[in-house]
């Protein structure tokens, strides 16, 4: 996985090749949204609701012929083929459905359309589906693009400073303890970042994506958390049913075991875009909109970069203008790579050995030695410091 597509790495200014883990420039830089902006073609910036429902219909009719397979014809095989058969039914159905979740994802930045109220319709209900509430993460997740790279203000995968790691920590580091980590974080994060906010900023009181009553949200905004609340309900009491009517296996296995592997392609995804040995954090003193979006990184996942709408290997770009649909996406990221410059990383490690190599390698953040109160931090790693 990784290392198939079509990202390259760019040169640095004297025509080498920029390595993976060379940090980036973490002053302000020389160019400013505006001239981001005039570098993008205009079309870029365009929203078509036909062709954002080409890609949707086209994922829900792969999604069916899966389903359609799977129900009429996995009963009848022979005992060992079903080993073979339902994991390539999760499989498929995982990726695809990751894809869905994107297009969702796409709806709650208002990339879909240029109509709020389809975007709000086709996220609810594709949100839904896959459990996610989406008004209340679409409302967090907007908070961390507006705080991207603040130690203080972003929502989500806030760095650690060395005197606030567990006490436990140094007993998973280790390659068993890792495993067991990641095994963890990839089955079991997205569902406790939306109940418990895990991983999420520390707030005075309890945290919940669920509840409307949340500091996440203002008053305003209750009435849509409720509203979906009301939409996983919906969902949940679908799922209800056809346990009842199927069978609770037969639910896991055509329902349950995808939606793990949709849940573990977000922590992946979102993990591997903010945690990277090259990238800065910053503190109030430093802080701003465009150095905090250029502190993501782009990866490559080989051919499910385009399963997965482009959301991997056109971040950067995403976290400038969030409300560029996906088919532009790349047009719009070559287009700004040569104005970013140095300020513009990418990554294409294949995937799993970037997982490896940056959950060990990115354990917290401190100031570099005589970096004389600059309020930038860097990923460390060595503990016995």
């Amino acid at each position: 996985m990784g290392g198939g597509g079509n990202m390259s790495t760019p040169a640095t200014k004297n025509g080498e090749k920029k390595s993976h883990l060379q940090r980036v420039p973490s002053a302000k830089p020389p160019f400013t949204l505006g001239d981001v902006k005039k570098a993008i073609p205009p079309h870029c910036f365009q929203r078509s609701l036909i062709r954002s429902f080409y890609y949707l219909i086209k994922d829900l009719i792969i999604i069916s012929i899966t389903y359609y397979i799977a129900a009429t014809y996995f009963p009848s095989l022979p005992y060992p083929l079903t080993y073979l058969a339902w994991p390539a039914y999760w499989v498929i159905q995982g990726c695809v459905g990751t894809g869905i979740w994107v297009i969702g994802h796409e709806c709650g930045h208002h990339g879909f359309s240029d109509y709020q109220w389809v975007d709000d319709t086709v996220g609810l209900i594709l949100h839904s589906a896959q459990l996610t509430p989406f008004f209340s993460w679409k409302i967090s997740h907007r908070r961390h693009h507006a705080n991207t790279g603040s130690l203080e203000n972003d929502e989500v995968y806030i760095p650690r400073f060395k005197s606030k790691l567990r006490w436990y920590y140094q007993y998973l580091d280790n390659p068993v303890g890792r495993v067991g980590v990641l095994a963890f974080t990839l089955l079991f994060a997205w569902p406790l970042y939306l109940v418990f906010n895990i991983s999420g900023k520390k707030y005075e009181r309890f945290t919940c994506h669920y509840d409307p009553n949340s500091p996440l949200y203002s008053e305003r905004e209750r009435l849509q958390i409720l509203i979906s609340d009301a939409g996983v309900l919906a969902a949940t009491y679908v799922l209800y049913r056809v346990a009842l009517a199927k069978g609770f296996t037969w639910l896991v296995c055509i329902y349950g075991v995808p939606l793990l592997i949709v849940n573990g392609f977000i922590v992946l995804i979102t993990l591997l875009h903010h945690t990277h040995a090259s990238l800065p954090h910053y503190d109030s003193t430093e802080w701003d909109y465009l150095r905090g979006a250029l502190a993501t990184v782009d990866r490559d996942y080989g051919v499910l970069n385009k399963v997965f709408h482009n959301v991997t290997d056109t971040h950067v770009l995403h976290h400038i203008f969030s409300y560029i649909s996906h088919y532009h996406a790349m047009e719009a990221t070559n287009a700004i790579k040569p104005l970013l410059g140095e300020y513009y990383q990418v990554d294409d490690t294949p995937i799993l050995k970037a997982l490896w190599r940056d959950t060990k390698e990115c354990i917290y953040v401190e100031k570099d030695e005589g970096s004389h109160g600059r309020g930038v931090y860097w990923y460390k790693y060595k503990l016995d410091d």
